[in-house]
């Protein structure tokens, strides 16, 4: 079962052992059961790369797909607040974690929703964090999912390898915003997905040009074409632009993401091109 507690969690060990034997069959089984897995990843923080996993799982699960949505973020997980979930996980009769459900095609696992005080601290190291992440494969009640969406924490480092060693058929969705300082870590997290053969579907450039609602001019807070250019030169697909927009942080803010308010906005309805091209890849 999920560790229970802080100090279960810390004793978790790799090997061979009957019990991992056990977990690797569990994490299969599981696995056999979730068509296409989307490694939603950014070299650094500040990016908007949560707000995007979490209305790329909305997007989805609207036009009909099954969908999981799993929180791997576990120091700062953010998703349990932008998808307003804010009680505690059940179990079923196998003694799986039943996940949060969030209208009739999206399941959701966070950390958040396993601690009794939102702001208690996680204070682990490399192995009780890998093998948490990989009890959320293996003992989670996923059933059959056309999606999951792993939202990570931004860099390269235990998270993202142990999604990339216990999923190795997930594709990766890579999160940049256009200026040079974030471009030079997404460059980074491009060479790791080359590194460990992560198949990359493509760049997004989030926080992009908006449209000024006074003037109707375009305005570029954080530079603009930056995201494409660096997906031509690392030979990755460019998904799209997504603008900077108010309005997805007060609709994250208030635990429903922006997807689900309001379809017609600016970032909805670029939002909705990048679906339709990973959908057309995949």
């Amino acid at each position: 079962m999920i560790h229970d507690s802080v100090d279960e969690a810390k004793k978790a060990k790799g090997g061979k052992s009957d019990a991992a034997q056990q977990q690797q069959e569990m994490i299969r089984g599981t696995l056999s059961r979730i068509k296409n897995k989307l490694f939603v990843m950014s070299g650094k923080g500040g990016v908007g790369k949560s707000s995007i996993s979490a209305n790329l799982a909305v997007g989805l699960a609207d036009k009909g797909f099954k969908v999981g949505l799993m929180d791997v973020d576990l120091h700062g997980p953010s998703i349990a607040q932008i998808m307003g979930l804010s009680e505690l996980l059940d179990i079923n009769e196998e003694r799986k974690l039943i996940p949060a459900q969030k209208g009739e095609n999206l399941k959701v696992i966070t950390m958040q929703c396993l601690m009794r005080e939102a702001d208690q601290a996680v204070i682990w190291r490399g192995p009780a964090k890998a093998g948490m992440i990989q009890q959320f494969v293996s003992q989670v009640e996923w059933g059959d999912l056309d999606f999951l969406i792993i939202d990570a924490p931004p860099g390269t480092g235990d998270e993202p390898l142990t999604v990339v060693q216990t999923i190795p058929e997930s594709k990766a969705v890579v999160v940049t915003t256009p200026q040079e300082v974030a471009l030079a870590d997404v460059r980074k997290s491009i060479s790791f997905c080359q590194t460990v053969k992560l198949d990359v579907v493509g760049l997004v450039e989030n926080m992009g040009p908006f449209t000024c609602p006074g003037c109707d001019t375009k305005i570029a807070l954080f530079k603009s074409g930056g995201g494409e250019t660096t997906a031509t030169k690392m030979g990755i697909p460019f998904l799209g632009t997504l603008p900077y927009d108010p309005e997805v942080v007060e609709a994250s803010d208030a635990g429903t993401p922006i997807f689900t308010k309001n379809k017609s906005n600016e970032f909805s309805i670029a939002l909705d091109a990048v679906i339709a091209k990973i959908v057309k890849q995949l």
